[in-house]
C-alpha cells in the first residue's frame, strides 16, 4: 500500500555549524565556556564598582531582616531560609506565637549546608511533600506530620533526588530500611498513607515523555522496588506528563489522575480500585480544582454548558457529585470585564478569596464559600488598596486564617495575617533596601501595531516623569523588563536588587505588560500564542518607542532584560528591533526555535510556540527565531548572554550557539555561563548577587547617549 500521501511533511532543518555546543558537559564545550567566561569577567567584574555592587546585593539577599515567609502545617509555621551563615539553607519551623516576636525561636529540621558537607554533594533545596495523618476519632483536630519526602537538586537542576525523612528522629530513612528513595530524575510523588505513595519517575526505557517528564504513574508500596510498582495510569510519549495524586480531606477522600496532552490541555480522571478511570468532563484547557464537595473551573476559552455560554476568564463552581451524574448547574463566581480579570483564587474554611487585576493593579475580595454571591464580594479589612497583594497561605481545612503579602515597586513587602472575615493586620515588615525618596511610579499605555493599548509601569525620579509624550525632560539610562508568555502576569513588586543596582544610581526602571502574559486574563495570552507570537514582540517594541517619545530615554540609553521566554524576547529585540536599544541582557534564553522542541523540556512548550517540524508552523516561527535571523550586516547593540550548565529546562546550547554565531559575524556579544544554578541561573545567594551585579555593570558600562556605544572587548574581539 502506498503511504506517501499520509506521511506528514517536515520543514527542512538548516545546517548548524555550532551544533557541537549542545553537548552540555563535553570537555571541549566546557573549555569554550571557560574561555568566554574569563573574557567577560575580566571586562566587567574586575572593578571596584562591580565589587561594591555585588557585595551590596549579596548583603540584601543574606540579611536577617528579610521576612521569613511561612507555610502552615498543623500547629507549626515552616520556612526555608538562606543567609550568610546558611549558604545552602535550613528548613525550620516555629509556632505562630513565637513567629510574632522580634526573634522567633526556630527549630531547625534540616541543615542543608551540613548535609551537603557530610555527603560531598552540592545540594540545592527543591521542596518537600509532607504526609498528613488524621486522628480518626477527632477529624476536627489538625493532623500530625510524621514523614516528609525531601527533594534535593544537584546544582539547582529541575531533576531531583527524593529521600524520605522522619520528622521525629530528624533522620533520612535508608532504602534498606524501607525508606522511599528515588535517584535523580524529574519525578512526581504524592502520599497516600504512611506506607504507600503514588510515583512517576524514570524507571528505564519508555518511562518518560519526549519532554522528559513521567509517562506513567505507579502505586509504590514501602519495602518494594519502584521498578516493580504497579502502573495504575499512563499516557503516551507525545504527552507532556502524567501524574496521580491523593486528596486526603476527611469525608472527601479521592484519587485523581491527570494526563497533560500539551502545556495547556489536560485530561482529568477520578480513579477507583478495580474500575476504569472516570473522565472528568471539563474543558481540557481550563484550570480545575476540587475542594471538599465542589468542582471549581476557571475557563481559558469560551465554554457552553447547561445551555449557558461562558466567556474565557470566568470562574465557575459545581457540586461534584451532581456534575458526575451529568448535571451542569454552574454557580458563576467571577465574570471578566475589559479591564478586569481574575489572577487567582483560594479558599479558607468559610470563604472564597479572589485576587482580581484591574489594569494590572490587584484587589483582594472575599465571598461566602457556602453561598457565594459575586455582587456581595467585599474587601478584607486591613488589606492595602494601593499595593500589589497576594494570598500566600490559608488554613482551609480548619479556620479562616489567611496570610497576605503586600508590596509595590517602592514599598517593601509586608506580611499581613488574620482572618478572612475579621480582617488582617501587619505581622512582619521588610526594611527598605534602597533609597526611594524622590521616586515615583506611573502607569502609561503604548499603542501596538494593531492598535492595542499596552500598559507599562515606569519607576523614575519624580521630576523626570512627564505625563505626556514630548514633554521636556532629561533622558536617563532606562532598563525595560518583559516576559510575555505562558499567561504569566507581571505585577508591581519590590526588588531590593533592582533598587540598589539600578534605581538608586539614577536609572529608570520599566515593566512592560505585553501580550502573552495574563494581565487581562486568558485572552491576553491566547491571542499571542503560535501564529500570534509576533504580537509579543510588537508590543514590547511599542513600549520602547513610547519611552523615547515621552522623553524618558533615548535608544542609546535604553537597555532591556529578560530571561527564559523573556530571553527569547531579548533575542527577537536584538535581531528584529536592534535600532530601539543601546544594550540587551538575555538570560537562560530560548533562541534556536528550530530545535527547541528537541532540547530538554522544549517539547512541552509546543502549545505556546508551535511545532518547528510542521512546515506551516515553522513558516511563522522562522520569521522571528533569533538564531536563524542573525545578520552579519546588521548594527546590533551590545548583548550579554547568560545561562547555566545545570539548567535542565532550557538547554544552555541556546545561549552558547547564539554567542558563537554573533561573534563569528562580528557583533558585540558577551557571554557568561554559571556552572551551577539550574534554570534560575544561581544556586545560592552569592551566585545570585554575582549574576545580578554582572548584568547591572554591563548595562552601566555599555549604555551610551548614542545608539551603540563602545562595547567591544579590549583585545578587539567581539565576543566575551
Amino acid at each position: 500500500m502506498d503511504t506517501t500521501a499520509s506521511t506528514p511533511a517536515h520543514a527542512p532543518e538548516p545546517a548548524d555549524p555550532h551544533l557541537w555546543l549542545e553537548d552540555v558537559d563535553g570537555e571541549k564545550q566546557l573549555a569554550w565556556v571557560r574561555d568566554r567566561n574569563a573574557v567577560t569577567t575580566t571586562r566587567f567584574t574586575e572593578t571596584e564598582r562591580f565589587a561594591a555592587t555585588r557585595d551590596r546585593l549579596r548583603g540584601i539577599l543574606d540579611t536577617d531582616s528579610r521576612i521569613a515567609f511561612p507555610r502552615r502545617r498543623g500547629g507549626y509555621l515552616y520556612n526555608f531560609w538562606r543567609d550568610a551563615q546558611h549558604v545552602r539553607g535550613i528548613w525550620r519551623r516555629t509556632t505562630l506565637e513565637s513567629y510574632r516576636s522580634d526573634s522567633p525561636e526556630w527549630d531547625v529540621i534540616i541543615d542543608l549546608d551540613a548535609l551537603a558537607d557530610a555527603e560531598g554533594e552540592n545540594w540545592v533545596w527543591a521542596g518537600t511533600s509532607v504526609l498528613r495523618v488524621w486522628n480518626p476519632q477527632d477529624l476536627d483536630a489538625r493532623p500530625d506530620h510524621p514523614r516528609a519526602l525531601v527533594s534535593l537538586s544537584r546544582g539547582g537542576a529541575d531533576a531531583v533526588v527524593v529521600r524520605e525523612f522522619d520528622m521525629a528522629t530528624r533522620q533520612f530513612i535508608d532504602p534498606e530500611n524501607g525508606g522511599f528513595t528515588l535517584a535523580e530524575a524529574k519525578s512526581e510523588l504524592s502520599w497516600i498513607d504512611a506506607d504507600t505513595v503514588y510515583v512517576g519517575t524514570d524507571v528505564g526505557e519508555d518511562a518518560l515523555t519526549d519532554s522528559g517528564y513521567p509517562r506513567t504513574a505507579r502505586l509504590w508500596r514501602r519495602g518494594t522496588a519502584v521498578e516493580d510498582a504497579e502502573v495504575i495510569f499512563e499516557g503516551t510519549r507525545q504527552d507532556v506528563a502524567v501524574s496521580v495524586f491523593y486528596d486526603d480531606t476527611p469525608g472527601h477522600e479521592r484519587h485523581l489522575a491527570e494526563r497533560a496532552l500539551d502545556f495547556y490541555t489536560t485530561e482529568r480522571y477520578l480513579l477507583s480500585p478495580g474500575a476504569e478511570p472516570e473522565p472528568l468532563d471539563v474543558p481540557g484547557d481550563s484550570e480545575v480544582s476540587l475542594h471538599r464537595g465542589w468542582l471549581f473551573v476557571f475557563l481559558r476559552s469560551a465554554w457552553a454548558a447547561g445551555g449557558t455560554d461562558y466567556a474565557p476568564g470566568t470562574l465557575l463552581r459545581a457540586d461534584l457529585d451532581a456534575y458526575r451524574r451529568g448535571e451542569r448547574a454552574m454557580t458563576v463566581l467571577f465574570v471578566p470585564e475589559a479591564h478586569r480579570s481574575l489572577e487567582n483564587f483560594t479558599v479558607t474554611r468559610h470563604h472564597l478569596l479572589l485576587t482580581v487585576l484591574e489594569d494590572v493593579r490587584t484587589r483582594l475580595v472575599a465571598l461566602d464559600l457556602e453561598r457565594p454571591d459575586p455582587a456581595a464580594a467585599r474587601a478584607i479589612d486591613g488589606v492595602p488598596a494601593d499595593a500589589t497583594v497576594s494570598v500566600i497561605g490559608t488554613d482551609a481545612d480548619f479556620t479562616d486564617e489567611v496570610f497576605v503579602v503586600s508590596t509595590g515597586f517602592l514599598q517593601p513587602a509586608t506580611l499581613l495575617h488574620g482572618q478572612a472575615d475579621a480582617g488582617v493586620a501587619p505581622l512582619k515588615s521588610a526594611p527598605a533596601f534602597f533609597d526611594a525618596d524622590g521616586l515615583d511610579v506611573h502607569q502609561h499605555f503604548a499603542l501596538s501595531d494593531d492598535g492595542t493599548r499596552i500598559p507599562y509601569f515606569v519607576v523614575a525620579p519624580r521630576a523626570e516623569t512627564p505625563a505626556a509624550p514630548g514633554a521636556a525632560r532629561t533622558p536617563a539610562p532606562t532598563l525595560l523588563y518583559g516576559y510575555g508568555g505562558f499567561e504569566n502576569a507581571l505585577t508591581p513588586g519590590y526588588s531590593g536588587l533592582t533598587g540598589a543596582g539600578w534605581l538608586e544610581r539614577g536609572g529608570v526602571y520599566v515593566v512592560a505588560n505585553i501580550r502573552g502574559g495574563g494581565e487581562y486574563g486568558p485572552q491576553w495570552h491566547t491571542q499571542a500564542v503560535k501564529a500570534g507570537r509576533h504580537r509579543v514582540y510588537e508590543d514590547f517594541a511599542a513600549v520602547a518607542r513610547d519611552l523615547v517619545a515621552r522623553g524618558i530615554t533615548t535608544p542609546g540609553l535604553l537597555g532591556a532584560q529578560g530571561g527564559s521566554n523573556g530571553g527569547l524576547l531579548m533575542g527577537v529585540m536584538l535581531t528584529a528591533y536592534p535600532e530601539l536599544f543601546g544594550a540587551l541582557v538575555c538570560q537562560v534564553p530560548l533562541l534556536d526555535m528550530r530545535r527547541y522542541h528537541r532540547l530538554l523540556a522544549g517539547a512541552s512548550w509546543m502549545a505556546e510556540y508551535g511545532d518547528p517540524d510542521d512546515p506551516a508552523e515553522w513558516d511563522y516561527i522562522s520569521r522571528y527565531s533569533p538564531y536563524q535571523n542573525t545578520d552579519p550586516a546588521a548594527d546590533y547593540p551590545p548583548v550579554l548572554l547568560t545561562t547555566s550548565t545545570r539548567d535542565d529546562r532550557v538547554h544552555p546550547g541556546h545561549a552558547r550557539k547564539m554567542a558563537a554565531e554573533l561573534a563569528e559575524q562580528g557583533h558585540p556579544v558577551w557571554y557568561y555561563e554559571n556552572i551551577e544554578g539550574g534554570h534560575g541561573g544561581a544556586a545560592d545567594n552569592a551566585q545570585h548577587a554575582f549574576k545580578a551585579a554582572l548584568a547591572y555593570e554591563f548595562l552601566w558600562d555599555t549604555l551610551r547617549g548614542d545608539r551603540r556605544g563602545d562595547a567591544a572587548p579590549a583585545d578587539g574581539k567581539n565576543v566575551g
